[in-house]
């Protein structure tokens, strides 16, 4: 579909590629006359009724249509939701990418481990303060706290005037690295006129303020003073602040600490190289040397928090990893909330762990983890802060953008400056008036193993008829001279009939594939027009409906021979 647009010339254009209506693969494009800034390229996580799919990123048809205006990608911070989707973005395009310190460096590992080592020249490090010249745009990074060090919040500067764009952000006065966000900044952006605000929804829905990260660690050492055995601690691998944690209690408590997980141990190894753990010189062992340890002297830091197929908490739990095995006495921390939807894979690798007889410690027994998304309070304060002109609910599904929006408009924010989008819908502001001009190509690319290889919406039909329904392979031999059948057919099912049941079925789907031939036979019709026919394909699975009241996917192989 072609980007419609009835714009004004001298507008500021807003377009949201991905994050609204959705949690996950956040992207905004910024754009002013004949240039054009893109926030964040991240990632989402394939649903359970999309089978075989690795990964979901945005469309960026409408970034590709307009390449020669992009003059630079602005990340607010390194988590997979606002980078993951960078390293295929960049095949496609090349110009600057400007991101915190922690952030550039978990892009350069993403870049390297999809073979763009070579692009590793168009990242650049930014400090909170100055601004960045993209075009007519300026970019003003602002710290903020969140679940990951360096995160910011951004001022885009334009002709039309200065949008805020919040990030991912909580506010905590007492963080574990750095300082509490920069509300003065951001008080002298509302004092300056902001034009637009786009502002996180995550958690809208929580009333009050969000618990400080500090209070993790307090929860961490009641639990590492109670553990009899061996600890293994569960998050999310850039969540740096709580790694740190983890450490620090280690240390307290005289245990060693050994890493799990290819995330985490990129993770960790970018934010040591700059500085950003604090730990003991002989904290840290190798995986491989746990077993030289006694159980009470050892931490295991995994990925896995959010019960994925292949992490490395999972296989534990399942007994499928070659160097832990979960056994009674295992202290198992899940530091983590589910992400929404995510409830069942973690609550059956919780059943495995218990079943192991390990001690399971997760959020929903005590206060292991805070969230790194700001609570109602703190999202009021910078709605109070900023007093924008414009406003826009981002980074949630719509529920959060609707109830966003009621909370600005009960703050004082006319309803008529108020824009709730779907991705693709292009927000058009001008100093005096906004309007939503048009619409830009957006959606979901799903991606099936290499950045390459990507699915339709047939293919996936395919795989969840494949799960749902099973297959059933017909082989038919013929001889095309005399219009016969070379031998029976030969069935085979898989996922679809219990074994017992398919013996029967088997004979009486040949009888009916006999029938049908004797009659193509009879009516002088060809035998290869008619199992090439729609009409014969139809024949047998409205039988095998009949039969089992199932479609399985049928798989017709026809091959000719002489009798």
């Amino acid at each position: 579909m072609q980007a419609k647009d009835d714009s004004v010339q001298n507008a500021l254009k807003v377009i949201p590629l991905g994050g609204l209506c959705e949690i996950g693969k956040n992207m905004t494009v910024y754009e002013y006359g004949n240039d054009m800034i893109i926030v964040d390229v991240g990632i989402a996580f394939p649903e359970e009724y999309q089978p075989g799919v690795d990964a979901v990123i945005p469309d960026f048809s409408y970034v590709l249509k307009n390449r020669s205006k992009l003059r630079g990608i602005f990340l607010t911070h390194g988590h997979e939701d606002h980078i993951g989707s960078l390293p295929y973005l960049l095949r496609e395009v090349s110009c600057p990418v400007y991101g915190g310190k922690l952030t550039i460096e978990l892009v350069r590992y993403k870049l390297e481990d999809n073979g763009l080592r070579n692009q590793g020249g168009l990242l650049h490090v930014v400090e909170p303060g100055p601004k960045i010249k993209a075009g007519v745009f300026e970019v003003e990074f602002i710290h903020v706290n969140h679940s990951i060090a360096d995160a910011c919040a951004l001022a885009i500067y334009s002709p039309a005037g200065i949008a805020v764009h919040s990030g991912d952000f909580k506010i905590d006065y007492t963080p574990i690295h750095g300082e509490p966000a920069d509300l003065g900044r951001l008080a002298q952006l509302g004092q300056q006129g902001v034009l637009l605000f786009v502002c996180e929804s995550t958690n809208i829905e929580r009333q009050g303020f969000s618990p400080s990260e500090r209070t993790v660690g307090e929860a961490f050492a009641t639990q590492f003073q109670r553990a009899q055995g061996r600890i293994i601690v569960a998050t999310f691998s850039s969540n740096v602040h709580r790694v740190q944690q983890i450490i620090t209690a280690a240390e307290r408590y005289n245990r060693k600490v050994a890493l799990v997980g290819r995330s985490m141990l990129n993770v960790f190894r970018a934010a040591i190289s700059i500085g950003y753990i604090d730990m003991k010189a002989d904290t840290l062992i190798d995986i491989n040397d746990v077993d030289r340890y006694p159980d009470n002297e050892l931490v295991i830091i995994t990925t896995g928090s959010q019960g994925e197929p292949m992490s490395a908490l999972t296989r534990m739990a399942y007994s499928e990893h070659r160097n832990i095995q979960i056994a009674p006495g295992d202290t198992v921390i899940i530091s983590a909330t589910p992400i929404p939807g995510n409830e069942k894979p973690i609550y059956r690798v919780i059943n495995e762990l218990y079943k192991r007889r390990a001690n399971v410690v997760y959020s929903a027994m005590a206060d292991i983890h805070v969230s790194g998304h700001a609570y109602r309070e703190e999202i009021k304060l910078m709605h109070q802060l900023l007093k924008p002109r414009f406003f826009m609910p981002g980074h949630g599904e719509y529920r959060h953008l609707y109830i966003h929006a009621e909370v600005a408009h009960d703050m004082g924010q006319p309803w008529d400056s108020i824009y709730i989008l779907n991705n693709g819908d292009i927000l058009e502001i001008t100093p005096k008036q906004a309007r939503i001009a048009g619409y830009a190509q957006a959606g979901a690319v799903l991606i099936d193993g290499s950045p390459e290889s990507t699915i339709d919406d047939e293919i996936l039909d395919q795989r969840r008829s494949l799960s749902d329904d099973g297959v059933i392979s017909v082989s038919l031999a013929v001889d095309p001279r005399s219009n016969q059948l070379l031998g029976s057919p030969t069935v085979l099912t898989r996922g679809f009939i219990y074994e017992e049941d398919v013996r029967d079925l088997e004979k009486d789907l040949v009888k009916r594939i006999h029938l049908l031939v004797a009659k193509a036979n009879d009516m002088g019709k060809p035998l290869g027009a008619l199992l090439d026919s729609r009409a014969f394909r139809e024949q047998l699975q409205n039988f095998l409906y009949t039969r089992t009241h199932r479609r399985p996917v049928l798989l017709l192989a026809v091959i000719e021979g002489k009798a």
